[in-house]
């Protein structure tokens, strides 16, 4: 029986203590529930190092836990030049973090796009920080519809 490599997905956000971390545990809590653990790998990363190490932000964590979702053990940790040859799909939170890391050298496999290109029927093209305003449930839900979209497009694209 031949095992198949599974599909790698990464979201980004600046310092990976908000955005991008709610994206991860979100995507996760979908992927569990359409029985798809074992053909998708989740990370996230930010294009700042001034968060390494640390868990995700109180808010996030408060917004997840009201909603239902785990976060897991999940600690911050900087974008590398690696993950750009390593993930199938990297999904950035805003154009700041898009024009950051199209500063590395991407490798063709992967899919750099913005989280809400795949929930194009919202208004908003972009996830705001909530760091310095607040705005969790906001950013709960564009990341919601942003990761909806992405499994649906995963799932189209890979025959899954």
């Amino acid at each position: 029986m031949t095992t198949l490599k599974p599909i790698s997905v990464l979201f980004v956000c600046m310092g990976n203590i908000c955005r991008s971390p709610m994206a991860e545990a979100v995507f996760r809590h979908m992927v569990g529930e359409a029985g798809l653990t074992e053909r998708i790998s989740i990370d996230s990363a930010g294009t700042g190092a001034w968060h390494a190490g640390e868990p995700p932000h109180r808010g996030t964590l408060d917004v997840l836990r009201k909603n239902g979702v785990d976060a897991g053990d999940q600690r911050a940790r900087q974008l590398a030049a690696d993950d750009f040859r390593r993930f199938d799909y990297i999904a950035a939170m805003d154009d700041e973090n898009l024009a950051a890391m199209r500063r590395f050298p991407p490798e063709a496999r992967a899919r750099v796009r913005l989280l809400l290109d795949y929930a194009p029927g919202l208004a908003a093209r972009e996830v705001p920080d909530p760091f310095y305003s607040g705005g969790f449930d906001e950013v709960y839900a564009l990341v919601t519809a942003g990761c909806r979209g992405l499994l649906e497009a995963i799932r189209r694209d890979q025959g899954l």
